[in-house]
C-alpha cells in the first residue's frame, strides 16, 4: 500500500475534533490556495506536499525535528540518497526550500521502529521517545505504516542532509560568495602558487579536496587549538558563525543575497577563524556571517556512533531564586494594566481621536490621551493597539462634507476617520479588572507584531499600526514556552547570558526562530535580524501585562501560554476569548465561537480564572482625608472610579489609587451636571466604614457650588450674563480675556466675538466658573460624547473566510472543513 492510500485510510478514522486540530496546524483550508480540498484523498495529497510538511515541522519542537532528522538519516544509510536530495540544492534551513522535489515513495524507504528506540535508554527516556513518536503520528509527520515500521514524508527523505544540521556544499558556497581572486587565493594556500591557472580549475581542486574525508581530516589535524574549538561548535550544527573575517567587496551596504566577499585586511582578529577561512573551511554566506561547508562537517562527524536526539530542552543556567510573594508582583502589574488601559479608553471615549490619512494616530493626540490617563506615550500606544485588536475600539468614517459648488466634475472629499470606543466598550468598562484584562491579554498573545518595538530610530512611533510581523507570534510563543520550563522557584536573570539562553531555548520550542540564530566566537548563540531587541520588547510587554514577574511566568502567564499552544494564533484577526462576556466567570459567556472549540474554550476559561485569582475583587469604598485626597486600596470598582474621577484627579497609583480633590475638579463635576447635594451624598455613601466626609472636603464642595454658575454664556449670541454687576465689571476689565473682545451691552450682559465653547474655555482658564445656557434659559451640561463604532473583530469562522476567495464555495474554516470531510469520508 503506497503512502497516499494509507494516509487516506488513516484520515478516515479521525473524528471531527482530531481532524480539526490537524487542519489548523497545517493552516487549512487557507494553505491549499486555489487547489481546494473536498475529499480525504485531496487532503492526503496536500499533507504530503513539501509546503504542508514544512508547516507541520515548524509547529513542533526542535527535539521532534531532531528525532525526525535522525530517522531520515537512518533511512539515508539504509536506502541511499533519494532523488533530488543533493546537498548543494539545500538551503540554509530545509523548510525554506523552493525547488520542486521529484516524487519519493515513503513506503519504499521504511525503517524499523526498534532501531530508533534502541537509541534511548530503557525506562523514562525510552517512554518519552515512544510518546514523541505517537505525537508525530497524530500530526501526520510520521505516516501510517506496517506495525513496527516508520514512514517519513518525502521532504524528510530528500532533505535529510539539511535537516541533520549540515550546511551547503563547498562548490555552491564558493560560487555564491567569491569572485575569481578569492577562490584562487584559497587554492594557492592549499596547493601552492601556480597550482591553478583560472577560477574553474582552482574551484575544482578545492572541492575535490573537501569531498575526500581523509584529506579533510588530515588538513584539520594541523589546525590550531582555536580552530578546533570552532569546528567542535559548528560540526554538529547549525553551521553558521558570526565573524568579521570577511568584508563585502563593495561595502556593507551591498552585502545582500547576491553579494561577493573579500578577505578583510588584517583578518578578523581570531586565529582560528582566519585559519579555517583561508583554507576554504569557512565561507561567507552573509554580512559578518560564515558557513561550514557540507563536506567538512560530513568528514568530521562520527557517523559510526548512534544518534542522540535530545527530546527535552537544555536546562536554564542563568537563573536566580525568586523571593517569597513574587507572584503578588505579577498580580499588581496585571491590576495596574487593567486600570491604565481603562483610563486610556475612558479618555478616548471622552474625546475620540482622528486617524491620519497616512495611517496611525497623530503624536499630539497620543500625548493628549497619555496625559489624560497619566500614562507614558509608549504604554498608551500599546493600550490603543491592544484595544483595537481586542475589538474594544474601532475606526469610523465621518460623514463626508458636501462638494463645493461651481466646480467642474466636483468630487466629494474623502471622509475622515476617527478612532472611537466600540459597541463592546461599555460592557467591558463595567466589568471587574480580570474581565477587562482578559481580552487585552488574548489579543496580545496572537497579534502579529511586537507592538512596542519600533525598529527604525529615525521614524516617529505611532499608535494604530498595521500588524505585519508574522514572526512576532512565533517569538512570543517560544519565549513563554521557554519560561514555562524554568526550575520551580527560579526566575531568569536579566543579563546578556540570560537573554541568549532564553532565545536559544525559545528556538528549541519554536524551530522557526532558528533562522535568527548563529554562534559567536565563544560558541554562545547570538541573535540575527534584531531578534534580541524584539525579544527584550516582548519581555517588557509581558511584565507590563502581569504575564511575567521577576523573570518567571505568573500563573496567568502559564495560562496564556496554554492558550497559544491550543492554537489561538491560527484564528487571527479573530481573538479567541476577546468576545467573551467580560463580567462572566468560569466557562460562562464564552460565546458560540468557543462553544464549538472545546480545547480553546478550556484554555480561555483557565486564563479567565487565573486572572480572577490574581486580581482581587474591586473596591467600592474609599478613604477620604482632610487633605482633600481619596484613597482606594486595590482596584476601584467602575462606578467608584467614575465618581472619583468626576470630582478629582488621580495623583498616584500602585497598590492603592489616590485622587486629589480640588476646587477646580469640583467645578468640573458641577459643569457635568452634578449638584453639590448629589456629590456629598454619593461620596458619603462611598466612604470607608460609612464615616462622615472630612469637614474641609464638605466645605470645599459647598463653597464651589455657591459660586458656580454665577456667569451664564448664552449660546445663541454668545453673551455672558450674570446677576452680579460687580462680577460683570471685573470680567469686562480682565486682561486675560482681551482676546474675546468683550463689550458690555447692559449692566448684567457682555457679548463676546468668540464662539461659546471658546468663551467658556477662556473664562475657566482665567479662574471663573461659568456654565452654558441655551436659548430657552436652561443650563447645558458638558457631557462626554457617547459615540460608539461597530467592533471590527470578526468571529473565528469569519476570520478564516476573510482569507479565502468569496467566489469559491470553499469551507470557511478548518472546523467546517473537518466536519465536511468527516461526513463525506
Amino acid at each position: 500500500m503506497n503512502a497516499r492510500t494509507a494516509l487516506v485510510k488513516w484520515l478516515g478514522t479521525l473524528d471531527s475534533g482530531r481532524l480539526t486540530t490537524l487542519l489548523e496546524e497545517r493552516d487549512l483550508p487557507l494553505a491549499a490556495g486555489y487547489r481546494g480540498i473536498a475529499t480525504l484523498r485531496e487532503l492526503a495529497e496536500h499533507l504530503l506536499t513539501d509546503e504542508s510538511v514544512a508547516q507541520g515541522l515548524l509547529a513542533g519542537t526542535a527535539g521532534e525535528m531532531e528525532l525526525l532528522a535522525s530517522i531520515a538519516t537512518l533511512a539515508l544509510e539504509r536506502h541511499g540518497p533519494a532523488a533530488g536530495g543533493e546537498a548543494e540544492d539545500g538551503p540554509r534551513y530545509p523548510w525554506q526550500q523552493q525547488k520542486p522535489v521529484p516524487p519519493v515513495e515513503p513506503a519504499d524507504r521504511l525503517v524499523p521502529e526498534r532501531d530508533v528506540l534502541s537509541w534511548f535508554e530503557p525506562g523514562e527516556e525510552r517512554q518519552r521517545a515512544e510518546d514523541t513518536l505517537t505525537r508525530l503520528r497524530e500530526r501526520a509527520l510520521l505516516l501510517p505504516a506496517p506495525k513496527g515500521r516508520l514512514a517519513l514524508p518525502p521532504l524528510l527523505h530528500v532533505r535529510a542532509a539539511g535537516f541533520d544540521g549540515y550546511g551547503r556544499t563547498a562548490d555552491r558556497l564558493l560560487t555564491t560568495a567569491y569572485n575569481a581572486p578569492e577562490v584562487k587565493r584559497i587554492a594557492a594556500h592549499l596547493f601552492g602558487e601556480g597550482a591553478a591557472r583560472n577560477r574553474d580549475q582552482a574551484q575544482e581542486l578545492i572541492t575535490a579536496l573537501l569531498a575526500d574525508p581523509a584529506r579533510v581530516r588530515a588538513l584539520v589535524a594541523d589546525a590550531p587549538v582555536r580552530a578546533l574549538e570552532l569546528l567542535d561548535q559548528l560540526v554538529p550544527g547549525p553551521p553558521l558563525l558570526r565573524t568579521r573575517c570577511f568584508a563585502g567587496r563593495y561595502g556593507a551596504q551591498y552585502a545582500g543575497a547576491d553579494a561577493k566577499y573579500v578577505f578583510r585586511e588584517g583578518g578578523s582578529g581570531d586565529e582560528g577563524t582566519d585559519w579555517l577561512a583561508v583554507r576554504g573551511l569557512l565561507i561567507p554566506s552573509g554580512h559578518d556571517l560564515v558557513e561550514l561547508p557540507y563536506e567538512v562537517a560530513r568528514a568530521l562527524r562520527d557517523v559510526a556512533t548512534a544518534p542522540t536526539p535530545r527530546l527535552e530542552p537544555e536546562p536554564f543556567t542563568a537563573t536566580a531564586p525568586l523571593s517569597s510573594g513574587w507572584e503578588g508582583a505579577g498580580g499588581t502589574a496585571a491590576a495596574a494594566a487593567a486600570w491604565r488601559a481603562e483610563l486610556v479608553l475612558r479618555a478616548l471615549a471622552a474625546q475620540p481621536v482622528a486617524i491620519r490619512k497616512a495611517g496611525g494616530i497623530a503624536v499630539r493626540d497620543t500625548r493628549r490621551l497619555a496625559k489624560a490617563a497619566g500614562a507614558g506615550e509608549a504604554d498608551t500606544r500599546l493600550w490603543l493597539d491592544l484595544a483595537v485588536n481586542a475589538g474594544l475600539a474601532a475606526p469610523r468614517d465621518d460623514e463626508p462634507a458636501p462638494a463645493s459648488r461651481g466646480r467642474r466634475n466636483p468630487k466629494a472629499p474623502k471622509p475622515s476617520a476617527r478612532l472611537l470606543p466600540s459597541d463592546r466598550y461599555d460592557a467591558w468598562a463595567a466589568a471587574p479588572a480580570a474581565g477587562k484584562l482578559l481580552p487585552l491579554l488574548a489579543a496580545w498573545a496572537v497579534v502579529p507584531a511586537v507592538l512596542s518595538h519600533w525598529p527604525d530610530p529615525d521614524e516617529t512611533p505611532v499608535a494604530l499600526i498595521s500588524p505585519q510581523d508574522e514572526g512576532a507570534v512565533t517569538l512570543r510563543t517560544g519565549v513563554l514556552r521557554a519560561l514555562a520550563v524554568l526550575p520551580d522557584g527560579h526566575g531568569l536573570t536579566a543579563s546578556a547570558r540570560g537573554y541568549t539562553e532564553l532565545l536559544s531555548l525559545a528556538a528549541w520550542f519554536q524551530p522557526g526562530l532558528r533562522a535568527h540564530l548563529a554562534a559567536d566566537g565563544t560558541g554562545e548563540p547570538t541573535g540575527l535580524d534584531g531578534v534580541l531587541d524584539r525579544m527584550a520588547a516582548t519581555l517588557t510587554e509581558a511584565a507590563l501585562l502581569g504575564v511575567v514577574a521577576h523573570g518567571a511566568l505568573t500563573p496567568a502567564g502559564r495560562a496564556l501560554c496554554r492558550l497559544l499552544e491550543a492554537g489561538a494564533a491560527h484564528h487571527y484577526p479573530a481573538v479567541p476569548g476577546a468576545g467573551a462576556d467580560p463580567s462572566a466567570r468560569r466557562a460562562e459567556g464564552l460565546g458560540e465561537d468557543l462553544a464549538l472549540r472545546p480545547t480553546l474554550a478550556k484554555a480561555v476559561t483557565t486564563l479567565r480564572e487565573e486572572l480572577y485569582a490574581a486580581l482581587p475583587e474591586p473596591s467600592d469604598k474609599a478613604r477620604f482625608q482632610s487633605d482633600l485626597t481619596a484613597t482606594v486600596t486595590g482596584a476601584p470598582a467602575p462606578a467608584l472610579a467614575d465618581l472619583l474621577s468626576a470630582v478629582g484627579d488621580i495623583e498616584s497609583e500602585g497598590h492603592a489609587v489616590v485622587w486629589r480633590i480640588t476646587a477646580t475638579s469640583i467645578r468640573r463635576a458641577l459643569d457635568a451636571g452634578w449638584s453639590a447635594d448629589e456629590l456629598l451624598d454619593r461620596l458619603t455613601a462611598a466612604s470607608e466604614r460609612d464615616t462622615p466626609l472630612p469637614q474641609p472636603l464638605a466645605y470645599t464642595i459647598k463653597d464651589s457650588a455657591r459660586t458656580h454658575g454665577q456667569l451664564k454664556v448664552v449660546r445663541s449670541a454668545c453673551c455672558i450674563r450674570s446677576d452680579d454687576t460687580t462680577l460683570i465689571t471685573e470680567v469686562a476689565q480682565a486682561r486675560g480675556l482681551t482676546k474675546l473682545r468683550l463689550r458690555r451691552i447692559a449692566p448684567t450682559v457682555l457679548i463676546s466675538t468668540a464662539p461659546p465653547e471658546e468663551t467658556l474655555s477662556a473664562l475657566r482658564t482665567a479662574g471663573y466658573a461659568p456654565t452654558q445656557e441655551a436659548e430657552t434659559g436652561t443650563t447645558l451640561l458638558d457631557r462626554a460624547p457617547t459615540d460608539r463604532a461597530p467592533s471590527l473583530m470578526p468571529t473565528l469562522d469569519q476570520a478564516h473566510a476573510a482569507h479565502g476567495d468569496p467566489a469559491r464555495a470553499a469551507p470557511a474554516s478548518a472546523r467546517t472543513l473537518a466536519a465536511t470531510l468527516t461526513s463525506a469520508g
